[in-house]
């Protein structure tokens, strides 16, 4: 597929078990790092919403007006509370019902025999979506429109994902570089600042502290899809650790 200069995504967890604290989010850092490395797409924005359908619908079709792409988490299981696929048929006002293909696929994984109906539940989806084929389970994830509908299961979401590259549109990969500082934010603040105004199209720099080896210190990290860039940005960084004889903890 041709290659967009900006391509950008929108993650939406979906489950009460997240908000609640029970289950730790995984698939955040995994997507986003994923989309990035191999398809050059940016996740400009993560939102954690409840099994509520209403919620679900409005969130849907936000974030598909707002982004290349939007990739769900979580909802799409077997039980009375996995209510994704039935509210992206809902926000799309696409009809929701047994998916032809994903039937079958789930019928010959589990037999005639075994194919309850929790597990039929799982071949219901807009009946017009596409397949995102899954070696692990066998039960399927869905495209509809520009959305992405993917297990919560983070073992088996990365075993999907790369399913989902040839619907992709490819951007341009963004590089890091990070500096890490033994100094602390305020020290530095006003030169960082100058920097990325003289960058500002072209890089984006962000500096976080963290407390290291008994020493607080700053990591500055410089984003870009431009190597060029970043590397000029690196270079007046090092000047001004140079001018304030900061020790570097690494790079």
């Amino acid at each position: 597929m041709k290659k967009k200069k900006k391509v950008n995504a929108a993650i939406l967890i979906i489950g009460n078990e997240i908000l609640s604290g029970r289950t730790q989010d995984k698939n955040i850092s995994f997507i986003s790092n994923w989309l990035n490395l191999n398809c050059g797409i940016t996740v400009m924005e993560v939102r954690i919403i409840p099994d509520v359908e209403k919620t679900i619908v409005k969130n849907i079709r936000n974030l598909s007006k707002n982004f290349n792409y939007v990739f769900t988490t979580g909802g799409i299981g077997p039980t009375h509370d996995d209510i994704t696929a039935q509210s992206v048929a809902k926000a799309f006002k696409v009809k929701y019902g047994y998916h032809k293909e994903a039937y079958k696929i789930l019928e010959h994984y589990y037999g005639e025999k075994k194919f309850n109906d929790g597990r039929k539940k799982m071949a219901k989806m807009p009946v017009t979506a596409k397949l995102i084929y899954n070696p692990s389970s066998a039960a399927p994830g869905f495209i509809t429109k520009n959305v992405f509908s993917l297990p919560g299961v983070p073992s088996i979401l990365n075993s999907m994902i790369e399913n989902c590259k040839k619907y992709l549109i490819k951007g341009l990969k963004v590089h890091s570089k990070t500096i890490n500082l033994f100094t602390v934010e305020s020290n530095i603040s006003l030169q960082l600042a100058s920097i990325q105004k003289k960058y500002k199209r072209f890089v984006d720099i962000g500096s976080y502290p963290f407390f290291r080896l008994g020493k607080i210190g700053v990591s500055v990290v410089s984003r870009s899809s431009s190597k060029n860039k970043l590397t000029s940005v690196q270079k007046d960084l090092m000047k001004v650790v140079k001018s304030k004889k900061i020790k570097i903890l690494s790079i």
